[in-house]
């Protein structure tokens, strides 16, 4: 048994964050010791490594619960957890696109920078765009 503290440092969850997991539902609330303080089983430690490292590859709450539940399920577990992956696989590479076409428009603010001005070209750009 582990008290919270504890399973913030092993599954690397910091302890708000566990507090809001537990809220939101994502993973169940843990057992309580006799003076009313959190002690998670081994298991339950290792449910919220499983959390932290879906949410370091971005998956978000949702799909985390989805694949949460799949752990224990019996039949196609691999063609649903390929369907959300897929499907977070698309949403990332449409970030990278657009943090690309981000990087080429503050690329261009920064291109209109001279020094020695006394009005900025790339504030007066954002002020008007």
């Amino acid at each position: 048994m582990a008290t919270i503290g504890e399973a913030s440092r092993r599954s690397g969850i910091n302890i708000e964050t566990i507090r809001y997991y537990e809220r939101e539902g994502v993973v169940p609330r843990p057992g309580r010791s006799a003076s009313g303080r959190r002690v998670y089983t081994d298991d339950e430690v290792a449910v919220l490594a499983f959390v932290k490292r879906c949410r370091d590859m971005g998956f978000p709450l949702a799909d985390v619960r989805v694949l949460l539940a799949l752990r224990n399920a019996t039949d196609d577990q691999c063609d649903e957890v390929r369907v959300i992956s897929q499907r977070h696989i698309a949403d990332v590479r449409n970030r990278i696109a657009a943090l690309r076409r981000l990087e080429t428009a503050l690329g261009a603010l920064v291109s209109e920078c001279r020094q020695g001005r006394t009005a900025c070209p790339a504030l007066q750009e954002l002020f008007a765009g």
